[in-house]
């Protein structure tokens, strides 16, 4: 691009403050809460900025995939998702399913066709590993395919049983799974089978047929260019503002595929390269981003929430560092097992260490941290209050506070 007589134009600069408040407003954060109840319409504007929800299995405090829409919509009925990802009506027709994204995420089913080159170079990764259940086991995969369009949605326990296959191998854990489960879930990689609906957490396959409607499954494939710029322009949506390296992350794009991507979109003027003061690194702002002047209210963040699972880039951006402690072991944790950043009027400000003692109707905060130069008094207050709307959404009956962490003794005084 060219000003008027041919040269060409500076760069526009922003301060790192500015980019900051891009990012948050992208991630719907500098929105208010649903006054009522919230409903289908409020989860559909989340997910048009967000794009997708990861799922994970841990269960300490509350699932990965309810906690960004509880950060965004506050007290929600959690069947919202249930709904929208695993069941369908002609009245609430399914708006999310299950792929790999960024990790395994729930994602909305017009996305589907975006991902069918990821599904073909899982197929070819697949096919070209001598080690791998396509090639070790192609006769079961041909009979789990004819077990789940008998017996679909069923989950790996069922399928096991009925192909009479011994499935005591995986009682030890995800790293030695039956033949049985490495099957359905290379199918699942390459979109041979999908989730219906899930049981306890447990995915019951289906085929896409059966879950996808018709639109979605006939849509024409996209070239993986095209798909790459879609793909990268909902993660710029969801950003805001970032680097290269940040809008690939979101959907786990190859660096080649992304910065190929990035370039065409800037020509295309969908994106706008620009320069953040304190980042090393090019930024590039989505042309529709908006710039809050303030970021008022407060969330607490899960590890999962899409605002910060880049660690790198919650450093960059919130000055905030963040590393994930689950599978430290337990005397080297610095903060502790699921930590929840809180974020209040803009600011990362303190971190949380919870856990949903469900058996007591508890929730507990087994260590609260202060970052560096906060009001301790007016962070434990707004935190105290969170941590109050929490436990009630969870359906716990209080919160209890341990004595670890900094912020411990002001935030058992607000409690």
């Amino acid at each position: 691009m060219s000003a008027g007589d041919g040269t060409i134009p500076a760069m526009r600069t922003i301060s790192s403050a500015a980019a900051r408040r891009v990012a948050l407003a992208a991630q719907g954060l500098a929105d208010r809460r649903p006054r009522g109840t919230p409903t289908r319409r409020n989860l559909r504007s989340v997910l048009s900025r967000i794009q997708l929800l990861q799922l994970d299995s841990v269960n300490v405090a509350v699932r990965a995939h309810y906690a960004p829409l509880f950060a965004r919509l506050g007290p929600y009925p959690p069947e919202l998702v249930d709904d929208a990802a695993w069941s369908h009506s002609a009245r609430k027709p399914r708006l999310l399913v299950e792929y790999w994204a960024h990790e395994a995420s729930l994602l909305p089913v017009r996305d589907w066709p975006l991902l069918r080159f990821r599904m073909r170079d899982l197929q070819r990764r697949y096919l070209d590993d001598p080690a791998s259940v396509a090639n070790s086991a192609p006769g079961l995969a041909e009979e789990v395919r004819a077990a789940v369009k008998d017996l679909g949605p069923v989950g790996a326990g069922r399928l096991e049983r009925e192909l009479g296959v011994d499935g005591s191998r995986s009682k030890g854990g995800w790293w030695n799974r039956s033949e049985v489960k490495r099957v359905c879930e290379w199918l699942f990689a390459v979109g041979e089978l999908t989730t219906a609906t899930r049981s306890g957490f447990e995915r019951r396959y289906d085929l896409p047929e059966r879950v996808l409607p018709d639109e979605v499954l006939n849509a024409p494939e996209p070239d993986r260019e095209a798909a790459a710029r879609e793909l990268v322009t909902r993660a710029a949506r969801a950003h805001g503002i970032g680097t290269e390296p940040d809008l690939r992350d979101y959907y786990r794009l190859r660096p080649g595929m992304s910065k190929t991507a990035v370039a065409e979109l800037v020509e295309e003027g969908v994106l706008e390269p620009v320069t953040v003061r304190g980042w090393r690194e090019q930024a590039y702002l989505h042309t529709e981003a908006r710039v809050p002047r303030t970021i008022p209210g407060r969330a607490l963040l899960c590890p999962f929430d899409p605002l910060i699972w880049n660690r790198e880039r919650a450093q960059r951006v919130f000055g905030f560092h963040y590393r994930i402690e689950i599978y430290v072991p337990r005397q080297r944790r610095r903060y502790g097992y699921y930590v929840f950043p809180f974020l209040l009027d803009g600011r990362l400000v303190a971190r949380v260490d919870l856990k949903a003692d469900r058996a007591a109707g508890t929730l507990l905060v087994r260590g609260a941290f202060a970052e560096d130069g906060v009001d301790h008094g007016r962070v434990a207050g707004e935190l105290a209050a969170e941590l109050a709307t929490m436990a009630g959404w969870l359906g716990l009956e209080d919160v209890r506070v341990d004595d670890r962490g900094d912020l411990a003794p002001a935030l058992r005084r607000s409690g």
